[in-house]
């Protein structure tokens, strides 16, 4: 592969009779096409920019409030025919034609902006989200028909974009008040007292300043929010990523389309750059609650395309990271001095590691997309490469998994010029990243553990054969398996399962496989190679490769995964009994979590707030009051059946509308955390906040939507269901724990935790959340056979 001859696109020639210059008819067609198709791309994104700036209105309507107003014109000019002189009427008409289409212009802005903000104030009504499931009001039924009426017809993603409204700022006495009543059952009465205190101090004192300002804040930004989450939350940190940042998300459970490695990764990578069209151009469907109210699309348009850049930060004057978020060991993306998120618009190639060798690989020929089974050729051709890795290219991408800082130390550095600065560009440049492992993974009933290992290798792999700063890294196994490794900065996991359950929908249903297991499709054997990149690598820096592949090493081996399929019901029989399948199993793990742990903790669940513009996620303290009593009910053995049934209903009731608060913008933690950052810009001590924002979340806890476009029917297609996906453990002594309601009758459970802590285990954790569930549908074991909740 690497001695492969590149297609030369003019060949010139000094002979003594004069220069001769001979072109390639093939490479200047290419070059030809490529640039028919980046116009033709403009264009499209030209048009499509258009359509989403005046939705819900749209350039027709323009057209008719146009002729409208000219015809309103003509008929007054055929009066004024009769009654004056031609070459008058005809001075006069031109005049006034002019003026009827400026003013039926205007009209028509107008018009877009009322729609627009009509519609806005309508979605900022969210009553209709605490009513009862199945009970809807007549205020509400009016409004969904408003929704409906303004909302247009077939909107763009990015359509109602302009129209979301902002993500509301919580009264300072609100989120106190809720704060103590999330904390009050985890306290003893003389700690509870303390924090009382602590939170009237600073009700009384520094809150209203450090509100105004950011009422302010949340008046002139499109979400008060978003970037101090993305910046102090993700980019901020100095610590590897790997683990404990990123990301996973598995593939289909039980199926396999086809054993043949090259032949999965053609069909996948394709469907992602069908996918990425459709992105491009705006083409998929907004995604809408209840299939009506939209969402916000904007954290999609960093999908592809996009790498973290480390770098060293400065300034200690900034505010500094805080433990507020689902993972408290965070890092910063840095371009040397400045922490950014590298997003390109539009790239043409993909790099591929192998074996310790990366490939850039081209994606596209003649101004189209490579067809499946030409990618499948591509992917064999670095298979049946031979040649070694050159000194220090086979664990660079251990940078990545370690520490921050020497990482960008090293980039700037070693990889700042010549073929090192080419190579590196390649990488980071690419439309993502993609892995030809040398290993087989996936599930296997028949294999114990088969689920966590498969885990474990999506998670951090062998720590230098994953790229953790690109926004995504897809891994192809020898036997078919695929499965994604994301970085979290530049989205949340719900925007990752949207791109992959299109990309596996395509590649089962629409594209397919031979007979043999190839991708379908004639092959263009005059494809260029991959090209292989070339490093030289100083021994410095294959020592710093080394120092970082070591700490990434002890941070993977440290990593307790237990996957766990509970098939005995599903979200089918859960909403039998009119209760949330999410509160539900939120209540089995606070059950599980106190037979295991012996008490209870403070519990995270990561809630979404895309109803409002660039809106990401927001706490719900899952331990309640309401939680702790049911638990302790269910404990007690004096305790009865019914006592228990209404200690759930409480507690479910309470959890849900507890969800429910923060997805309308009226949670806790992202209130508190944006006080904590205006605090430190303004240089005010709060203790109060410091100590809020420094309780660890020993139990962290995320639900991954399954079925978000509905592509599949999993009633007609039970075995094409997808595993979800999980991450990291959280607390050095707690547990990460990332549920899927698959269908109606499975749930899946990635739990982690860590080795070196004496107080956890995964295993035994998911034996104790499994043991809950049953125990809460039947109720508990020894005691009357009577049923609990069915």
């Amino acid at each position: 592969m690497a001695e492969a001859h590149q297609a030369v696109g003019f060949e010139f020639t000094v002979r003594p009779d004069g220069a001769d210059i001979k072109l390639s008819q093939e490479v200047i067609k290419n070059i030809y096409l490529s640039g028919v198709t980046a116009w033709r791309k403009r264009a499209i994104q030209f048009k499509n920019g258009v359509l989403a700036g005046v939705y819900p209105a749209s350039p027709s309507s323009w057209l008719i409030v146009v002729i409208a107003m000219i015809s309103t014109l003509l008929l007054y000019f055929i009066g004024i025919l009769f009654c004056s002189i031609l070459k008058q009427c005809s001075q006069k008409w031109t005049k006034e034609e002019q003026h009827a289409i400026l003013f039926a212009t205007l009209l028509w802005l107008f018009l877009i902006y009322l729609l627009r903000y009509s519609l806005k104030a309508l979605l900022s009504y969210h009553a209709w989200i605490f009513e009862s499931h199945g009970k809807m009001s007549s205020s509400t039924k009016l409004w969904l028909s408003l929704i409906k009426m303004f909302s247009g017809r077939r909107p763009l993603l990015y359509s109602f974009q302009a129209s979301l409204p902002r993500l509301p700022l919580p009264s300072v006495d609100d989120t106190i008040d809720r704060y103590l009543e999330s904390v009050h059952a985890l306290l003893d009465d003389k700690r509870y007292k303390q924090m009382e205190t602590l939170a009237n101090d600073f009700r009384n004192t520094s809150a209203p300043q450090l509100q105004r300002y950011l009422l302010l804040k949340s008046w002139w930004a499109t979400n008060y929010v978003s970037d101090w989450w993305e910046e102090y939350i993700y980019l901020r940190g100095r610590s590897p990523i790997m683990v404990n940042s990123n990301f996973y998300v598995m593939d289909l459970l039980y199926i396999t389309p086809t054993q043949r490695q090259t032949a999965r990764a053609g069909n996948v990578v394709h469907a992602m750059l069908q996918y990425r069209r459709k992105l491009e151009r705006g083409e998929h469907a907004p995604l809408r609650a209840l299939g009506i109210v939209p969402m916000c699309s904007s954290q999609m348009e960093r999908m592809f395309n996009t790498t973290r850049i480390p770098g060293i930060e400065t300034g200690a004057t900034r505010p500094q990271r805080v433990n507020m978020c689902l993972h408290p060991m965070l890092c910063y993306v840095q371009c040397y001095l400045l922490n950014i998120v590298q997003h390109l618009s539009d790239r043409k190639h993909l790099v591929v590691y192998h074996r310790g060798r990366f490939f850039q690989v081209w994606l596209y020929t003649g101004g189209r997309h490579l067809l499946p089974s030409e990618l499948e050729m591509q992917f064999q051709r670095i298979l049946n490469d031979t040649s070694e890795p050159q000194p220090g290219e086979l664990k660079l991408a251990a940078l990545t998994a370690g520490n921050r800082v020497p990482w960008a130390r090293a980039r700037l550095k070693y990889f700042s010029q010549g073929v090192n600065k080419a190579s590196l560009q390649a990488v980071e440049s690419s439309a993502f990243f993609l892995t030809l492992d040398d290993e087989a993974q996936g599930y296997d009933p028949a294999k114990t553990g088969s689920l966590d290992g498969y885990a474990k290798s999506l998670l951090h792999g062998k720590c230098y054969d994953r790229w953790f700063d690109k926004s995504f890294t897809l891994i192809s196994y020898t036997n078919g398996k695929m499965g994604i490794n994301t970085e979290h900065s530049w989205a949340d996991a719900p925007i990752i399962g949207h791109m992959w359950e299109y990309v596996l929908a395509t590649d089962c249903f629409h594209l397919g496989y031979t007979e043999e297991g190839h991708c379908k499709g004639d092959v263009n054997k005059g494809i260029p190679p991959p090209a292989r990149l070339e490093w030289q690598i100083p021994k410095e820096c294959r020592e710093t490769i080394e120092t970082s592949y070591v700490l990434a090493k002890q941070i993977a081996d440290d990593v307790d995964f237990h996957g766990c399929l509970f098939s005995e019901f599903g979200k089918g029989l859960i909403k039998k009994c009119r209760t949330s399948p999410d509160a539900f199993i939120q209540l089995a793990l606070q059950l599980a979590q106190f037979r295991d742990q012996g008490g209870f903790c403070l519990t995270y669940e990561s809630s979404m707030t895309r109803m409002f513009r660039e809106g990401r996620t927001e706490t719900v303290r899952s331990c309640t009051s309401e939680a702790v009593a049911f638990v302790r009910a269910m404990e007690e053995e004096d305790k009865t059946n019914g006592t228990r049934l209404e200690l759930f209903r409480k507690a479910a009731d309470k959890h849900q509308n507890m969800y429910r608060l923060a997805m309308t913008g009226s949670g806790i933690d992202r209130h508190l955390f944006c006080l904590y950052i205006m605090s430190k810009y303004l240089r005010m001590d709060s203790p109060f906040l410091k100590q809020v924002l420094s309780e660890p979340w020993k139990l962290s806890t995320s639900q991954t939507p399954q079925q978000q476009l509905n592509l599949v029917d999993i009633n007609k297609f039970p075995r094409y269901v997808g595993a979800g996906g999980g991450f990291g453990p959280v607390a050095d002594d707690g547990y990460g724990v990332s549920y899927i309601i698959v269908g109606e009758d499975l749930i899946t459970f990635h739990i982690s935790s860590k080795f070196s802590s004496s107080e956890t285990d995964s295993f035994r954790f998911g034996q104790n959340i499994r043991k809950a569930m049953l125990d809460i549908q039947t109720n508990k074991p020894g005691y009357s056979k009577s049923f609990f909740l069915f």
